[in-house]
């Protein structure tokens, strides 16, 4: 009989809740843990059942840590501004906020339907005026520090949309969402100097128990060693240099490449390439970073000008190619083809040199088909002939400071921080500048703004709140706030002033949430020293790894900027980090062969291989007859099931089912309300975990969560059965191995073993005439944290109670949450007879069942009276025994 999840379940939160079950105190002589999910943005979907996922692994550490005699940290806020919000205020005229708090009220409804043991008391709210209050304190202090710093900076700006895009927001130079023309522009930005740490961040990331994210985080570092060199301008006093991370390769260099967009390239282009550099110029700002990057196709124009070979003194030709980035680097390289892929396809279009300076062997080569572009022995390079390259590099390297054309440099991949947004849904930047006017700037009268003279407020100015506005859309380079003139232009002392219209990034308010979750209640400090002291750092960091560089690495980045300023004490915040898979949505593929107006003429099977891609026209045919084919799905709930295989319900043909990210479009959202409703939100938890492992890629299915529903009825049937009685041996030694298990497992993140293991326990006691109670204690404690609902309920019921008695409801002791975690007996974990495999020759040809510390003449003679060992070594004579107590027998015979 199934238990009734709804009625347990409402009681069970609403005594969370009424006690406050979970609020994080800290104790003396306690040890602390803080265990943070990355928070969510409030969107208006709502939940899918991918997000609890991540939540309910913290959720169980958090309780296991507790029932382990923990203080334990677990909060959860929103990360809630955002683009989102602020498209839908731009169509309908809602103000964000309203939006905002719209979703995060579905949010908090979603997650507490979950059972998820936060300190409520601890939500924060990024958008909320005590949170940007300490936010925009922050960038003071990184303003003040020479961190935040204005430049130009080319962006991608779409006129009609009035707003910059990102590169993977532009197509052939035109915008993807509406195709507007898109052209590359300087504006004035703010940026973080996050490259002033880069050293930092990449070496610091050693002490850190991280997944392979930190390996992602130092590619993106991309710390090299290597070389600027200078390059002279023929006939100019104009020097380029560049940056190489192969000075043994400069004897290769035939060729310059300088940025369409570096400051210099129409400077130095002749009078006769003027015209066509001007044009390649202009279709280069049409173009994105990704774009320019990505193009296999080389294309390029000669600027007319040349550079002095600072070794041979040779002229070499300067080209202009947008494969080389103006804001990269130096904006200019020296391009060796026979040792650069990109450089040897440029050459080969053009026609130029291609010189081999480093052999593989030592021997030269007079042609190359490709360019060679690792290490070898270099020819061909005066100085440095027959040096391998580690040997060539140094030597160059000393060259060039002896003879004052170059010198040693470090770079980085990593570019300073674009921090502006020119958006209205976002924290002010508390900057603001000095006007020069004659008039009123609020009612449009001439003014010059002097944005090279940037004024901080003072602290006791903060938090500068956002303007109402009725018109929410960009338009302005400037920004939104542009509008709110009688909030932009201000006076002081008969000054007038400009705030600063650009708005900060959603990463802002999630570089430092978990600070605040500190102590979110202080008016007078960002957090009190006490509780940093009591709760830092996070000993636990859950969330997926599409954050694995850039959110990790500006909070990083923000948090040693605090650690400088002596705001915290530890220069890393995330002590253990781990990224849970993505739970993908189930769709079931069929084709369907259709007319002209796309009307089914008939359907195919899913997996139907007379389908192939059309060549000519795109999209597919049927290779056999040329008729038109289009893919359609279907989602779970409309399927048929025949002898355990999907098939269409009306056509009838086999579906293919394909494992994707969820939708909205692909109709493979599974809503956990639904869940919730149907199995539970214990079954929920228990078939997330249940899945496979925390960190793996895991398809949904329905019948999965329906198996765990069925595990948990069975709980409580055994629950129910318990009795005063001994539990026997095997029982004692099982349930003693069970806790055991499930406490490694649960250390270790490997949840999906611990309810495997908990599953083989149920079924033990339900096959026991009577049921001990002591066992099934232990059950229910390792149970809780996985389904806390259920094990609350049978805990006071188990001690012979009735679970929704007003009095016991109203007692805050005799939750499942304050008891301690169950223990093992050792000795009791080790199986007295275990089953040993018998080799003959080195294969296995039977198992026999042996007492762990049986001697060798015990296990010999057990091996040779079984049936199948026997017609192994029928008419043979034993020559040999190797024996391992407890794991292996190997007759070797003859």
């Amino acid at each position: 009989m199934a238990y009734d999840h709804r009625a347990v379940e409402g009681r069970w939160q609403a005594y969370w809740e009424r006690h406050r079950t979970f609020r994080a105190e800290r104790r003396p002589g306690r040890p602390k843990y803080y265990v943070l999910d990355m928070f969510p943005y409030p969107s208006g979907s709502g939940l899918h059942v991918g997000h609890p996922e991540g939540y309910t692994a913290t959720d169980i550490v958090a309780r296991y840590k507790r029932m382990r005699g923990f203080d334990v940290l677990h909060p959860m806020g929103w990360d809630a501004f955002g683009l989102p919000a602020e498209q839908y205020a731009i169509q309908t005229g809602t103000h964000p906020q309203i939006t905002t708090e719209k979703n995060i009220g579905v949010f908090r409804r979603q997650l507490k339907s979950l059972g998820f043991a936060y300190d409520w008391d601890r939500e924060v709210n990024t958008t909320a005026p005590d949170y940007v209050r300490w936010t925009q304190w922050i960038f003071l202090k990184l303003f003040h520090r020479g961190l935040a710093f204005q430049s130009e900076i080319p962006v991608n700006w779409c006129p009609a949309l009035g707003t910059v895009l990102a590169n993977e927001e532009v197509i052939d130079g035109r915008s993807e969402r509406g195709g507007h023309p898109v052209v590359r522009q300087p504006l004035r930005q703010w940026q973080l100097r996050i490259t002033a740490y880069a050293d930092r961040l990449a070496n610091d990331l050693d002490g850190l128990d991280w997944p392979e994210t930190k390996q992602k985080q130092r590619d993106w570092i991309g710390r090299s060693e290597g070389a600027l060199v200078r390059f002279p301008v023929k006939g100019s006093e104009a020097v380029l240099e560049v940056f190489t991370t192969r000075p043994d390769t400069l004897y290769g260099a035939t060729y310059m490449v300088i940025a369409p967009d570096h400051p210099r390239t129409l400077e130095l282009t002749t009078d006769a390439q003027r015209e066509a550099v001007s044009a390649y110029v202009d279709a280069a700002k049409r173009k994105s970073d990704l774009e320019r990057t990505t193009n296999k196709e080389k294309t390029g124009v000669f600027t007319g000008a040349h550079a002095i070979h600072p070794l041979t003194g040779a002229e070499i030709p300067i080209y202009t190619a947008d494969y080389v980035l103006g804001a990269y680097g130096t904006g200019a390289i020296m391009a060796v083809p026979a040792h650069d892929e990109r450089d040897f396809e440029f050459a080969r279009k053009f026609g130029l040199p291609i010189v081999e300076v480093v052999s593989p062997d030592g021997t030269p080569r007079d042609r190359l088909d490709a360019a060679f572009t690792g290490d070898g022995v270099n020819v061909r390079s005066g100085l440095l002939d027959g040096l391998p390259t580690e040997q060539a590099k140094a030597k160059m390297l000393d060259h060039l400071e002896a003879e004052g054309i170059g010198r040693r440099q470090v770079s980085y991949k990593l570019r300073d921080w674009v921090f502006s947004r020119q958006r209205y849904w976002g924290e002010p930047i508390p900057i603001y500048f000095p006007v020069k006017t004659s008039g009123d700037p609020r009612r449009g009268d001439p003014h010059e703004i002097d944005y090279s003279k940037p004024i901080p407020l003072e602290e006791d100015e903060l938090p500068l709140q956002l303007p109402e506005l009725e018109d929410y859309r960009p338009g302005d380079p400037a920004g939104a706030l542009t509008k709110a003139l009688e909030w932009r232009f201000f006076q002081k002392d008969g000054q007038w002033f400009a705030r600063e219209t650009n708005t900060m990034p959603q990463w802002a308010g999630s570089c430092w949430y978990y600070l605040r979750y500190l102590d979110p209640r202080n008016t007078e400090e960002i957090f009190s020293e006490k509780s940093y002291d009591d709760w830092m750092p996070v000993d636990l960091y859950v969330g997926g790894s599409e954050h694995a560089v850039l959110h990790l690495l500006y909070a990083r980045f923000w948090h040693k900027v605090l650690y400088d300023c002596g705001v915290v004490k530890h220069s890393e915040p995330f002590q253990k980090l781990v990224h849970q898979g993505m739970i993908l949505g189930m769709v079931y593929r069929w084709y369907a062969v259709v007319d002209g107006d796309g009307k089914v003429l008939r359907a195919l099977p899913g997996d139907d291989e007379d389908v192939v891609a059309d060549k000519e026209h795109g999209g597919q045919i049927l290779r056999s007859s040329g008729e038109r084919v289009e893919t359609r799905y279907l989602v779970e709930k409309e399927i048929q099931v025949r002898d355990g295989k999907p098939f269409h319900p009306e056509h009838g043909v086999l579906l293919v089912p394909v494992a994707e990210k969820m939708s909205k479009a692909r109709g493979n959202v599974v809503n956990p309300d639904d869940m919730v409703h149907e199995f539970g939100a214990d079954s929920l938890r228990v078939y997330e975990m249940f899945m496979g492992p925390l960190e793996q890629v895991k398809p949904w299915q329905t019948s999965g969560i329906q198996g765990c529903r069925r595990f948990l009825d069975k709980v409580d049937a055994v629950a129910r059965r318990a009795a005063d009685v001994a539990a026997a041996d095997e029982t004692e030694r099982l349930v003693h191995r069970t806790v055991k298990k499930v406490t490694e497992d649960v250390e270790a993140l490997r949840l999906n073993t611990a309810v495997s293991a908990l599953m083989i326990l149920v079924n033990h006691l339900a096959g026991l005439e009577r049921v001990p109670r002591s066992a099934v204690e232990r059950l229910v404690l390792c149970l809780s944290p996985f389904a806390p609902h259920l094990a609350e309920e049978l805990w006071v019921e188990i001690q012979g109670q009735r679970a929704d008695d007003p009095k016991l409801q109203a007692d805050p002791a005799i939750t499942i949450a304050n008891q301690p975690w169950p223990t093992w007996d050792e000795a009791l974990c080790v199986d007295e007879v275990v089953t040993v495999p018998v080799q003959v020759n080195g294969k296995v040809r039977g198992r026999v069942e042996l007492h762990r510390e049986a001697d060798e003449a015990t296990a010999r003679e057990a091996a040779l009276a079984d049936e199948a060992v026997q017609k192994a070594t029928a008419g043979k004579t034993v020559r040999k025994v190797v024996y391992v107590p407890g794991r292996i027998l190997n007759l070797i015979v003859g």
